[in-house]
């Protein structure tokens, strides 16, 4: 049932959080790859992950030992560790009535120890967990447990450390005073990074643990290069190398959609499609907080349409008040949505309802969806007559200010 989620007492101001990082899911396996293989050789374990979970899913954005991307929220165990004040544990999954009958657990990869520590941000809320597994019953004691917290806090660290990165490279040609007290705020959580893979290096003799000395090393060639790339863009000399970054083609972002969403389309046997008005292709657009509104439109789309049904996604350019503006629209075959129900929407009111086969809700994606379309001074729409469907248009300008007026 529902009410037995473990649903985090802050979840709005949480996924609120998580948004704004603004992270495409599907491109920090590399840049956070040394600090997972550590939380693994830290525990003993075969397998870790680091998992950030949204409204809908787990985003597995890093991962050691097994391979996953991503899974429903509700068949998570991380859910119950971000739930938590410091750490979830579970000795054997197979005997958890909350887990035995998994695929995870009864499936091929037959896991029975987990092992979550909270991904905190100094506003103390859990954006999702790192966590170490294994195919056998294993002791994580105290001394590893708080090892494994420095990790993760490190894993929040350099997740701020790369926003501040992307949100100094929006400003650099505009705002000289914002990029130095940017960089300025980047060296702090790195400085972390470095420190730590000092002070376990300087006590070698003790640890007598060559793997974890090198990966820690790692750790601080990593941090060394970050530091470097914030200094860099301080310096005002040559371009900025990662400025493209920050721009998407519609068609890389089509790919991204693709890719992100057609597992859990699969997974209920609906159709899923993204097409691009013809030719526009290669059009240029910022990707800022895109992929937060999109995906969150398509997962509630999936989650409300029944099996051989169908999601459709429409991404075009047009022409408002002479300036580009993107149009996202997500159309589903599920119930659709009756007046009281989209006015609850517009007034940010968050009902956790079940899908089409009895998914669990949390109850936030499209008053999310609101509150980052407004961010973005777009507009948020719906039209829905039960029981035909239902069709969410958004409209983002591409480069109008931030302090502009919201249109409405």
């Amino acid at each position: 049932m529902i009410s037995h989620l473990p649903i985090p007492e802050n979840e709005d101001e949480r996924i609120i959080e998580l948004s704004e990082l603004d992270l495409d899911y599907s491109q920090k396996q590399k840049a956070l790859l040394d600090l997972t293989k550590l939380a693994s050789k830290v525990a003993g374990t075969s397998i870790s992950l680091i998992n950030l979970i949204d409204t809908y899913t787990q985003w597995t954005i890093s991962n050691y030992g097994i391979a996953i991307d991503q899974m429903n929220r509700e068949d998570s165990v991380c859910q119950y560790t971000i739930s938590s004040e410091s750490s979830f544990e579970v000795k054997d999954l197979t005997k958890d009535e909350r887990f035995s009958k998994k695929p995870y657990v009864t499936g091929i990869e037959s896991l029975r120890y987990y092992y979550g520590i909270p991904l905190q941000t100094s506003q103390g809320r859990n954006l999702g967990a790192l966590c170490v597994l294994d195919r056998e019953e294993k002791d994580i004691s105290p001394e590893k447990g708080e090892l494994l917290k420095i990790i993760a806090d490190e894993i929040v660290n350099r997740l701020t450390a790369y926003r501040m990165i992307q949100i100094l490279k929006s400003r650099v040609h505009d705002l000289s005073e914002e990029k130095k007290r940017v960089a300025h705020d980047i060296r702090g959580p790195l400085g972390g990074i470095i420190s730590i893979a000092e002070i376990i290096a300087a006590q070698k003799d003790e640890n007598k643990l060559e793997e974890i000395l090198s990966l820690m090393d790692m750790v601080h060639k990593s941090g060394r290069s970050l530091l470097e790339l914030a200094d860099e863009i301080l310096s005002n000399h040559g371009s900025d190398p990662l400025e493209e970054r920050d721009q998407f083609t519609l068609g890389l972002f089509k790919e991204k959609l693709e890719k992100l969403y057609q597992p859990q389309a699969h997974a209920k046997n609906i159709s899923y499609t993204v097409s691009i008005t013809h030719g526009e292709e290669e059009r240029s657009i910022r990707k800022e907080k895109l992929l937060q509104i999109a995906g969150n439109l398509i997962s509630n789309a999936i989650k409300f349409t029944p099996p051989h049904g169908s999601v459709t996604v429409e991404l075009s350019i047009s022409i408002k008040n002479l300036k580009s503006v993107l149009q996202i629209r997500v159309s589903d075959t599920g119930p659709g949505l009756n007046p009281l129900e989209i006015k609850e929407i517009f007034k940010g009111v968050s009902n956790s309802q079940e899908g089409s086969t009895g998914e669990m809700g949390y109850g936030f994606g499209l008053p999310l969806v609101k509150h980052l379309v407004a961010s973005l001074h777009g507009e948020f729409s719906v039209h829905a007559q039960p029981p035909s469907g239902a069709c969410f248009d958004v409209l983002v300008p591409m480069g109008a200010s931030r302090d502009g007026p919201v249109m409405t």
